[in-house]
């Protein structure tokens, strides 16, 4: 059984989420730890409950989704995976950072890329990679189906989806991105946004008013 632990970090309000298994092994999805006190509320999370970080995954590389990234991979011996078309982005995010009068320290050692159509794997646990560019140009997504959830980055929101007016990123991919995949999972599928609240597929289908089912 998976066990889902959000984080909301840095002044933008990003999602960092901490998936665990019940033999206390752990992937941590987008750190945007900024501030010492969080990065602090996530060790001490990660060691009260025994936790183990095995894998470090990036759903894409914005700036805030990979504030964290340095610290986690240094504490923790751990590499960033995300998909190759977000290498980019990622050598681009300190800089970003500057202009959004953010500046951090980035990760500057080697990076693994992630495939789509495979599965990221946790113990006896499988969480499948789902491709969901739009917001970005490597937008992943990664889905538990015995979870009942999936982790969309910035894909799709409570009532909204992921700006579009960014670098690399498209309107129209992204809302097929949303309705060709997202879309097609079961409709109780529990959403973990990568900013504000958790939603459901059908949620989404019934009320999104940016993404027509």
């Amino acid at each position: 059984m998976l066990h889902v632990k959000i984080f909301t970090f840095s002044p933008l309000q990003e999602n960092t989420y901490l998936v665990s298994n019940d033999m206390g092994d752990c992937i941590l999805f987008d750190p945007g730890c900024y501030e010492d006190g969080e990065r602090e509320a996530l060790y001490g999370y990660v060691q009260s409950n025994g936790l183990r970080p095995v894998l470090l995954v990036n759903t894409h590389c914005h700036l805030d989704h990979v504030f964290g990234n340095k610290y986690a991979a240094e504490t923790w011996n751990l590499e960033p995976h995300f998909h190759a078309l977000e290498q980019r982005l990622f050598e681009l995010a300190p800089s970003s950072g500057l202009m959004w009068n953010l500046p951090f320290d980035s990760w500057t050692g080697p990076c693994r890329h992630i495939q789509a159509g495979t599965d990221l794997i946790l113990g006896e646990d499988h969480l499948q990679v789902l491709f969901t560019p739009g917001h970005s140009p490597g937008s992943l997504s990664f889905y538990s189906s015995e979870g009942g959830f999936v982790i969309s980055g910035d894909v799709l929101f409570r009532g909204s989806i992921g700006r579009t007016d960014l670098p690399g990123a498209d309107l129209g991919t992204l809302q097929r991105s949303i309705r060709e995949v997202l879309y097609q999972l079961p409709q109780t599928t529990i959403v973990y946004s990568g900013h504000g609240p958790s939603t459901t597929i059908g949620q989404e289908m019934a009320h999104n008013p940016y993404v027509p089912a």
